[in-house]
């Protein structure tokens, strides 16, 4: 077996850096716990551990209304000494943020992103180095600081690009299986089930042999992703003591948004102000429009099928009901699988000046509103607007890149030429 030098040193020194800030700065991690941006109430780790206290005292995780987690995460961390806890939890959620990077190296690896069976770029030859692409997720900030936070949406984000891995490597089942624990975990990676199919049917004919129709594959890969959720859900109603609760807590919670405490999410401030006569309309159409660019995305780029997930993705960080800073940085993760097309991208210092503008104004606008006193809500809604324009500006921008580059292929004559709207 060969050793790569160069990733062992690249995980031992992302590994190094989070024990670094891990032992160095003890109160950072609670600190960063409590963030907005980073927990949500559906991947808090404070809520987690509350959770985790009634669980081991015999009472329902459920009943105080707080804990909206899986109910398999507890018998995970219960296993864990109380005296290595905050140590065991460290090294749990660096091991991730690890094979998340392995996860992506190997996606890269593959080569998928530049050249499918059904298109491949002609700026192929322009791409970063897998292990760079790797580099890219561990050293990213926003990384860091899920990964010192610790919510439970680093358990998704693993499960999903560990399924698009799998993928890519030609193990379907495992694929679906992963993307069932994802969906487990946290609901919307369900919409994702369309384009890994793609994926995995385009991955296997491009191999050669057996070349299954795809309604054929679609069939079986549904069957064994809805089986593995099946297999879930049947495991978590014999841990919470043969109940259904936890489905209205867990799952009824993304859905009906009972919750509205403050996130960089759109949902919350749109649904403070909502008449009650509304809300249940108004849910359907969110809903609807988070659901809906699923089938559009299949169909117009269903040359790339692991471009639609990315963009899927991207989609998720801005209009999912409870997003954070974790998801953002999952879309950042796969963004550098498609460098070959950043140079026909317009707009790209607006959009990663608007993100760091946001990000740097965000801390201080949520402090002005919730600890001086000396703003209101619409401070930090405006700051998270922000936030939500610059990822959008992000998508938008990736998404007229690839289209760019396909339509090069179609007429040759145009590249390099400028693109008017008529």
């Amino acid at each position: 077996m060969v050793i790569d030098r160069r990733k062992v040193l690249l995980y031992a020194s992302a590994a190094a850096l989070r024990f670094l800030l891990f032992s160095a700065f003890p109160r950072l991690p609670d600190l960063l716990t409590g963030r907005a941006e980073i927990s949500t109430p559906v991947t808090s780790f404070k809520r987690l551990q509350e959770g985790l206290f009634l669980y081991t005292h015999n009472v329902s995780p459920y009943d105080g209304g707080v804990f909206y987690q899986a109910p398999l995460l507890l018998p995970l961390f219960a296993l864990i000494p109380p005296f290595i806890f905050p140590l065991a939890t460290a090294v749990l959620y660096i091991l991730t943020d690890l094979l998340c990077s392995e996860s992506i190296t190997q996606i890269a690896e593959s080569g998928v992103a530049r050249s499918s069976r059904l298109f491949s770029s002609p700026r192929k030859d322009n791409h970063w180095d897998s292990l760079a692409v790797g580099a890219a997720f561990l050293f990213n900030p926003f990384t860091i600081a899920t990964c010192l936070a610790r919510p439970t949406s680093v358990f998704s984000n693993c499960a999903i690009l560990y399924a698009i891995a799998c993928a890519v490597d030609r193990k379907p089942s495992k694929s679906m299986l992963a993307l069932a624990l994802a969906a487990y975990l946290s609901l919307y990676p369900a919409l994702l089930l369309p384009p890994l199919i793609l994926l995995c049917h385009d991955q296997i004919v491009g191999k050669g042999g057996s070349k299954p129709e795809l309604p054929r594959l679609s069939f079986e890969l549904s069957s064994i992703f809805c089986g593995s959720l099946a297999w879930f859900l049947a495991m978590s109603y014999m841990l919470t003591g043969q109940s259904w609760e936890f489905l209205r807590s867990t799952y009824g919670v993304h859905l009906l948004l009972p919750d509205l405490t403050p996130n960089v999410g759109l949902w919350w401030y749109f649904f403070i102000e909502m008449f009650d006569s509304f809300r249940e309309f108004f849910l359907g159409v969110f809903w609807l429009h988070l659901m809906g660019y699923v089938g559009g995305l299949c169909f117009r780029l269903r040359t790339q099928p692991l471009f639609v997930l990315t963009t899927i993705i991207g989609i998720f960080a801005i209009f999912q009901p409870y997003p954070s800073i974790a998801d953002a940085s999952l879309y950042f993760a796969l963004l550098p699988l498609y460098n070959h097309v950043f140079p026909l991208m317009r707009y790209t210092f607006f959009a990663m000046a608007t993100i760091l503008y946001a990000t740097l104004l965000g801390p201080a606008f949520y402090y002005l509103w919730i600890y001086a006193g000396s703003g209101n809500a619409n401070f930090f809604y405006a700051i998270t607007l922000v936030w939500s324009l610059g990822l959008s500006i992000i998508v938008g921008e990736c998404l007229f890149a690839v289209l760019r580059d396909e339509w090069e292929i179609e007429r040759p004559e145009m590249k390099g030429k400028e693109v008017r709207r008529i």
